[in-house]
Formats: structure tokens, C-alpha cells, sequence
């Protein structure tokens, strides 16, 4: 019957929860037989009932070092619900039983040994703790007879930690009269006459006698016992601790030996697994969060983004973890704050609903910006502490050198920061360290690769790309998708024929159609022009070059658009360096390096787990450009967040500069590759940004704003709105509903606001709300989180601007007439040849990446408002083809920003008495 009931429940379970399985595991030390026998009719009923189960066997030769290493991996497994040790431990050295039962995790410890559990029993928390099985399933088959327990007389003969002394407190918190009677007890039979219930567990062959029990008694024997039998093939029988044949003429129910209690115990392990399983399942059900949020304490005049940072004491990052629904083997902690996530937690939430996509964006900015990641954090913050609602944040990662330079952090700002900010905006946990060493990995690959064809023969080469090593050669998996690729099907590197060890060692790369360059992740001017190979040793093989900042590598783009591991390593076998001089594409497959790229990045493929100040959770993820790359954090932090919020939950992420960029390229080209779809953007305006596009003065970096930023000017202000209502109109050309948040300063007047309001409601926006989460938190933008909440609930039409089977021309003139409103675009010869050779070498199809200033909607970053008529200029065309997409160059612009006179990294130092940062990010 139990064993029925529990298949059924296992059935429920794998319905309600897709791939799940109850899990076991039984660890053994040594090779007993009497052991191997248990272990094996555990075995049975598990698989018999449907749970997993998994028999570790340590040998004899094991320590108690090994054991209890074993022991803390099974308890950090989620796969493993139900966990025993298999008793006696085997071993020819001493261990230390009781330390091995303690160092089981309780809430796994469906034998009920550990001190703990043993604890919660002996004081009465039955529904907190696991019982010992073979009481368990007593307590099982008296339930059977039908005899009430309650104010029943008990004996108990036998005071094992495993058997007597849980049964003893079993019996007497279900309201039985307990006697614990043993071998030392006079009046053992005595007090086996006045038991209405006797559990025996002795460990003596036929022990009570028949005549010693009361007429009626319910009789569990737990005893065996071998006991001699010449009658027997092997001279011997298995009886219990009671003497049956006598015993059974006075009891009403009596247990026989075998095929008693040990049934049920095996029967009761497995209940304890499929117990302990939805124990798990209702702790860690995938979007049921218990969250503890932070409280913060307002100041005004609101101070330093800094101070407000170092105030709030953020919670343990596996804290947050734990409170998400991540379990610990899926968690790698980088100190106390930040922490990797094991991307398996995908697979095992695939069958999971994703919830509700936001995207933030924003109106054409000044060069101050005009907060989109303040927004993005306290949107989640409102969500989250004050609407209760499961969210996650889901950023960039800034780069080094303009935190350092004029632009300062991206951790939001006032009362709306993802913190630490100062981990936030430094090394994090290194993924740009490593993009740095990836990126230039291949630079030196590919120079090193021109040298030496230019300097040996081909067979010098050959021997030297397929070394012998002891007699033998043999070609790498690299080499041989080489030799696929030139046609050549062949794995015995002696069977190439000489024009085919040409074409396989000589790339023949043409220099002049390089475009992998260096990078490193600090503002310097001075590299973007360089000369390299000037060394003697080089022998006069120079060329110019430069470098970019990190963020601006192709291999950052690749880590943002990668669905995983795998994805990332192909994508970065197809990443096109240059082409050879009769007009082939050279990949990185192609130099040999893809495998070492992968190695260079297996950990940086991880997002990033923080938190903001009011402890919602943030993946901080990848950091591609937004002018050359698409701007936008991974697509695998997305997909996690999506994942671990539910289908009632919300994620957050922002695309970089205005709407006509990082929207336009989230939309067709994260989207599409990502295959997720939106649900709401929000769009950010401020009165700053939309008095300037009404005509203001120019609004300048480091400089205090023009008097007609600071007083009321509503017709300014409604000529500004001009770019709003195009920046909406993009939004609703992709079929999602949009929702203006306007960022409010101190300076903007009530009319203002409401000004605004109006005419982004009059544009088609869903809604539009005055914000002021800078300076109140969350609370400042629960109207925002609301109209939100209302608006994912709307129809999403979602749909991408062009095919990408359109020709290159045509998608570039799709993007600058409908989201631009350019007339028509100019295509400068350069830019010709690239849309030729490209579409020759087979990448026409790939999405477009537009290049072109985010002060604008044209190219012209004077043109403000929302210009029309104009002939959008293309200077030229590259590819990220590893990336995934085709990146024309409106007008001039460099990857490698310089410092300014006074760089932001005046103000920033280790505080003398905390050793902490001091400064202004």
C-alpha cells in the first residue's frame, strides 16, 4: 500500500514538475554482503516507486576524510532529496560513526540519525524532522491494526539511538504510556505483561516469551537473529527477538521475522525520500521567492552617489541567491557581494514559464544622459520592496576607461544603485579582464601567423602547425575543420599532397584588410593610431595599427548574443579577422585559436549576480558598445532571469542611448537571436533633454546649465517633445506597447511635468508618469512600476523591422527612413565595396548594426528634435560576423575615447581609515 501510494505521488510530482525525479543516494564504505543485501532491496524499491537512486561505494581502504568529503558533496547536490550512510562503516581505518551521521545535511537525513533530527523527536517537532525508518514503519503497522495509540500502554525493549530510543519517543508523542525496558531490566517480564503495544529490539534470538504477553497486545518484533537449523540447506533460520509460534497464540497482531518490519522499513525509507523531495520542491519552487528587502533611510538634500552606496550594508550575495531560487552548486561567490551563476540553472528550469520582458530606453540625450540605468534600477526596486513583486535588473557591465574618464559609473544613481558601486564599476569579477586577453590573443595570433609564412617554406610550416611527437603526427580537431573547410578530407597529415599543405599552412592574409585590432580597457587617446613590429627581431615586417577600448571587441558583442558555452565557441570560430589576397574571409578557426578563446572565457560566459540598495536581485553581464555592437547586457543573463521570476514576474534591461539605437538593435538584433520577445518599453524623457531639442542652448559636459534649463519655458519644452513623439513612434513600430517615464529634477516645474505628460499620452504612449526615484527610491517610481504592471498585460504585437534576407542596402535604408527619418541614405564608395565583397562571402543576410552618434536622430549631433528630409551618409561597412551582424559607419567616430583635462579619477582614492574607495564614480 505504501509503496503504491508513493509511485502515485512520484507520478504527481513528475507531472507537476517536468524532469523532476525524487532522488536517493546510499553511500557504503567497504564490501559487506549483509550490506550489499539491504542496499540492493533499497535499490529495487526505488526504482520500483520511480525515485533516482544512486549507490556510491567507497573501499575498505577509505578514511574518515574521504567519507565526510563525499558526504559534503552529496549534501550540496539538489539532485540528491534522500541521503543515507549505509551501516557499518567497512573500513580498515577508525571512523567515527557518530561524526559521519552528524556531517549528513538534516533536511537530507531520511535515515533520521543526525543529532538534530534525533532532537526535534525527542522534543515533540514530528512534522520538522526525519524519523528513523524501522520505528517509522512500526508506527506504520500499529496505525494498520487499528488499535488506537492514545492511552495505550507502551513497552520498548531495546534503547538503540537507530530503533528503542526513537521509538520511544514516538510512541510517547502520540499520546502513549512509554516504558523503555533492556537487557539489565529484573522485571522484564513483568513489564511485558502490562504493554498493550510491545516493540522489540533487542538483539536476542527469541527473547520474550509467549506466556509473557498480555492477551490482545499488539506485537512488533524488530529482532534478527540467525539461529541453528540442521533442516536448513545452510544449517541455520532467521527468527526474531520473540518467541512467534507462542507468542502469536496471545497477541491480536504480531509482526513475523522475516518479512515484517523490514519491508516496511525499506517502505519507509522511500517515503522519506518522496517527503523530503516535495519538501524541496515547495522550498525551492521555481518562482516562489521569500525575499528580504532593504529598508532605506532618506536624506535630503540627497547626498553623493557614493555615500549612499557605502550606507547600505548589502545582504550576503548567496543570501540572494538562495532567496531567487538558486541552489549553491549553481552559485560561485567572488567575496561577499558578488557572485557567478552556473548557466545549468537553464536546463534545469527549461521547462519553466518565462515572465513578463521590459526593456528601458530612452529619448535623444545630452551628454549628460538622462538616466536610463537610475530608472531601470528603481523601477525594479519599486517592483520588487514595494510591489512585491518578483523581478530581476538585468545591466552592463561599464568599462574602465570611461568611469575613469569623463562619463563616470553606470550603477544608476541617488537612491537607485545596483551595489557595491565601486565593485560594480571596477573589476567585478574580471570578464573584461578577460575579453582584454581574448581579444588580443587573436591580434597577436594574427600577426605572429604573417610573420611566419613570410619567413619559411611550406613544409617548414607544415612540420611545424603538425609537430611529430614520438614518431607520430596527427592533426588537432582545429586543423582538421581546416581541412574541411579548404575541401580537403583527409585526417593522415602524410597524405597531403604539396599544393594541399599549401593551401593548409598559408592563410596569406592581406594586410591592408585587417580589421581586428587591439584593445585594452582604459581611455587613451594616443593608441589610436600606432606602429608595431618595429623591433630588429620582427625583420622590418611593420604595420599600422591601433587599439580600441575593450568593450568595443567583437568578442564582448559575441558574449553578449552567445545562448551559452557552446554558441559562444562557435560564434567565435566564425569571428572574420581579414581577408586572404585572393578575397577569403580569415576566421579565427582559421588561426587556430578558437578552442583557447573558449578556455579564455569559459568563466566571463557567467553573468553576474548583485543587488540594489533595496535588495532586489541585478545580473550585471557583458558591456558591448552601442554605437559599433548593439548595446545591450547578454542574452544569457536575460534568459536565467526570465527563467528564476515565474511567469507572474518581471526583468528589466536597458538598451544603450536612445531609442533610434539601443531599442532599434534590441529589437532586431538581441530579439532576434535570443527569440525572446517584450512586452513593454519604457521610454525615458527628461525636461532637460526636451527643452534642448526645442532649441536650447548646447548642454556641455562639466559646464553649469544655461538659465533656460533651470527656469520654466514651456514653449521650449513643447518643441522638444518633437523627439519624444518620434522616439515613441519607433518604440510602436516593433508592436510593443510603450510606457514614458519622466525623470524629474528639481529644477522642472509641475507644468512641465504635466506639459510632458500630455503629449507623450497624445503620441500613442500606453501611459506616462512623473518619476522621482533619484531621490526617493522605489517609492519614487511605483506609479512607473504600475503603469507597468497594467500595460504587460496588453496585447504585444511584437515583430522586427526587416527580413534579414533583404539586401544589405535595402535593411540600412529600412532603419534610416522609419526610425531615423532620413529621406534616403548615400552609400560612399568604400561602403559600395564592403556591401560587395560582403555579400560575396556570404554575409548579406546578417542583421544591421548602425554606427552613427546617439546625439541625434540623424548624423549630424547638432540636428536636434526630430529631423527629416536628410540623406543619411555611410561611410563604411564592417563586419562582427562571429558577432552575428553587419555594422555601417555614419559619419566619424572612435573606439578609443580620450581623456578629458579634468578625468574623474581626480576624486577617487582609498579611504585612510576603511581602506575602502572614496570618490566620485
Amino acid at each position: 500500500q505504501v509503496r503504491d501510494r508513493l509511485k502515485q505521488q512520484v507520478v504527481e510530482m513528475k507531472e507537476k514538475f517536468p524532469g523532476f525525479r525524487p532522488g536517493l543516494a546510499i553511500l557504503q564504505v567497504g564490501n559487506r554482503d549483509d550490506s550489499n543485501l539491504y542496499i540492493n532491496m533499497k535499490l529495487k524499491a526505488a526504482a520500483e516507486i520511480g525515485i533516482s537512486a544512486n549507490h556510491i561505494k567507497l573501499p575498505n581502504t577509505a578514511t574518515e576524510a574521504d567519507v565526510l568529503k563525499c558526504i559534503a558533496s552529496l549534501n550540496a547536490d539538489p539532485a540528491v532529496h534522500g541521503f543515507i550512510v549505509q551501516l557499518p562503516l567497512d573500513s580498515n581505518n577508525p571512523i567515527n560513526t557518530e561524526k559521519i551521521t552528524n556531517a549528513v545535511a538534516p533536511e537530507k537525513d531520511v535515515d533520521g540519525l543526525s543529532s538534530i533530527n534525533a532532537g526535534k523527536l525527542s522534543r515533540g517537532d514530528l512534522g520538522d524532522c526525519f524519523i528513523p525508518c524501522t520505528p517509522k514503519g512500526c508506527m506504520e503497522l500499529i496505525r494498520q491494526t487499528g488499535v488506537q495509540v492514545t492511552g495505550k500502554r507502551a513497552v520498548v525493549i531495546g534503547r538503540s539511538k537507530i530503533v528503542g530510543a526513537p521509538m520511544h519517543d514516538l510512541l510517547l508523542w502520540n499520546n502513549a504510556t512509554v516504558t523503555t525496558c533492556h537487557s539489565k531490566t529484573s522485571t522484564l517480564a513483568e513489564e511485558v505483561g502490562k504493554a498493550d503495544i510491545l516493540v522489540v529490539a533487542a538483539g536476542k534470538a527469541e527473547m520474550v516469551k509467549g506466556e509473557w504477553i498480555k492477551p490482545g497486545a499488539v506485537v512488533i518484533d524488530c529482532g534478527i537473529n540467525h539461529v541453528p537449523d540442521s533442516t536448513k540447506a545452510s544449517g541455520k533460520r532467521v527468527v526474531g527477538d520473540v518467541a512467534y509460534n507462542t507468542a502469536k497464540e496471545k497477541a491480536s497482531y504480531i509482526t513475523p521475522v522475516p518479512g515484517g518490519v523490514g519491508p516496511m522499513t525499506v517502505a519507509m525509507l522511500m517515503q522519506s525520500t518522496v517527503e523530503s523531495a516535495q519538501r524541496f520542491l515547495e522550498k525551492f519552487q521555481p518562482g516562489k521567492w521569500t525575499i528580504q528587502y532593504n529598508q532605506l533611510t532618506l536624506k535630503m538634500p540627497v547626498p553623493s552617489d557614493i555615500e549612499i552606496s557605502k550606507s547600505c550594508i548589502p545582504k550576503p550575495i548567496d543570501q540572494v541567491a538562495k532567496e531567487v531560487g538558486l541552489f549553491p552548486d549553481e552559485v560561485e561567490l567572488y567575496g561577499q557581494t558578488k557572485a557567478k551563476i552556473q548557466l545549468s540553472v537553464l536546463d534545469r528550469l527549461k521547462n519553466q514559464p518565462d515572465g513578463k520582458y521590459v526593456v528601458v530606453t530612452g529619448i535623444t540625450p545630452t551628454p549628460l544622459g538622462e538616466g536610463k540605468s537610475t530608472t531601470t534600477v528603481g523601477l525594479v526596486q519599486a517592483l520588487g520592496a514595494h510591489l512585491r513583486q518578483n523581478v530581476f535588473a538585468c545591466v552592463r557591465q561599464p568599462s574602465q576607461g570611461p568611469t575613469f574618464g569623463i562619463k563616470g559609473g553606470a550603477a544608476g544613481g541617488g537612491y537607485c544603485q545596483v551595489i557595491p558601486m565601486e565593485e560594480f564599476n571596477l573589476h567585478l569579477t574580471g570578464d573584461i579582464h578577460a575579453i582584454t586577453a581574448a581579444n588580443n590573443l587573436v591580434a597577436a595570433a594574427i600577426d605572429a601567423r604573417m610573420f611566419h609564412e613570410l619567413t619559411q617554406s611550406d613544409q617548414a610550416l607544415y612540420n611545424r602547425l603538425v609537430p611529430s611527437v614520438n614518431g607520430v603526427r596527427k592533426f588537432s580537431d582545429i586543423q582538421i575543420r581546416r581541412l574541411q573547410k579548404l575541401g580537403i578530407n583527409k585526417t593522415d597529415p602524410a597524405a597531403l599532397t604539396k599544393e594541399e599543405i599549401n593551401s593548409f599552412v598559408r592563410l596569406d592574409i592581406d594586410p591592408g584588410t585587417i580589421t581586428w585590432q587591439r584593445v585594452l580597457d582604459t581611455n587613451d587617446r594616443f593608441l589610436r593610431k600606432i606602429t608595431i613590429g618595429q623591433s630588429p627581431t620582427e625583420k622590418g615586417f611593420s604595420r599600422t595599427a591601433q587599439f580600441d577600448i575593450t568593450v568595443s571587441s567583437e568578442i564582448m558583442a559575441v558574449l553578449a548574443l552567445a545562448d551559452g558555452l557552446d554558441d559562444m565557441k562557435k560564434r567565435f570560430g566564425r569571428m572574420v579577422v581579414a581577408s586572404s589576397k585572393k578575397g577569403q574571409p580569415v576566421t579565427a578557426d582559421d588561426l587556430g585559436v578558437t578552442g583557447a578563446l573558449a578556455v579564455l572565457m569559459k568563466d566571463a560566459v557567467k553573468p553576474n549576480l548583485m543587488q540594489t540598495l533595496e535588495g532586489t536581485p541585478v545580473f550585471v553581464h557583458a558591456g558591448p558598445f552601442a554605437n559599433i555592437a548593439h548595446g545591450n547586457s547578454s542574452v544569457l543573463a536575460d534568459k536565467i532571469a526570465l527563467k528564476l521570476v515565474g511567469k507572474d514576474g518581471f526583468v528589466v534591461t536597458e538598451a544603450g542611448f536612445g531609442a533610434d539605437i539601443g531599442m532599434e538593435k534590441f529589437f532586431n538584433i538581441k530579439c532576434r537571436y535570443s527569440g525572446l520577445r517584450p512586452h513593454v518599453v519604457v521610454l525615458v524623457a527628461t525636461i532637460r533633454a526636451l527643452k534642448m531639442h526645442g532649441g536650447g542652448p548646447t548642454v556641455t559636459a562639466g559646464v553649469p546649465l544655461p538659465k533656460e534649463y533651470i527656469e520654466e519655458n514651456l514653449q521650449l519644452l513643447a518643441q522638444g517633445c518633437s523627439n519624444l513623439n518620434k522616439q515613441i513612434q519607433n518604440a510602436k513600430l516593433f508592436g510593443v506597447p510603450v510606457v514614458v517615464a519622466v525623470n524629474a529634477f528639481k529644477t522642472d516645474t509641475k507644468a512641465e511635468l504635466a506639459l510632458v505628460v500630455q503629449k507623450a499620452k497624445e503620441a500613442g504612449a500606453f501611459d506616462a508618469v512623473e518619476c522621482t526615484h533619484w531621490a526617493e527610491g522605489g517609492k519614487g517610481a511605483l506609479a512607473l512600476a504600475q503603469a507597468v504592471q497594467r500595460a504587460s498585460q496588453t496585447l504585444s504585437n511584437f515583430r522586427f523591422l526587416y527580413n534579414v534576407e533583404l539586401p544589405v542596402v535595402d535593411k540600412i535604408r529600412l532603419i534610416a527612413q522609419q526610425v531615423y527619418g532620413a529621406r534616403d541614405i548615400e552609400l560612399l564608395p568604400e561602403a559600395q565595396e564592403k556591401v560587395a565583397l560582403y555579400t560575396k562571402q556570404g554575409f548579406g543576410n546578417l542583421p544591421i548594426c548602425m554606427a552613427k552618434t546617439h546625439l541625434s536622430l540623424s548624423h549630424d549631433p547638432e540636428q536636434k528634435g526630430a529631423p527629416s528630409g536628410f540623406v543619411l551618409p555611410i561611410r563604411d561597412i564592417r563586419a562582427s560576423v562571429g558577432a552575428g551582424f553587419l555594422y555601417p559607419l555614419v559619419g566619424t567616430m572612435s573606439t578609443m575615447p580620450g581623456l578629458p583635462t579634468r578625468p574623474c579619477f581626480y576624486d577617487i582614492d582609498l579611504d585612510p581609515v576603511s581602506g575602502g574607495v572614496n570618490g566620485l564614480f
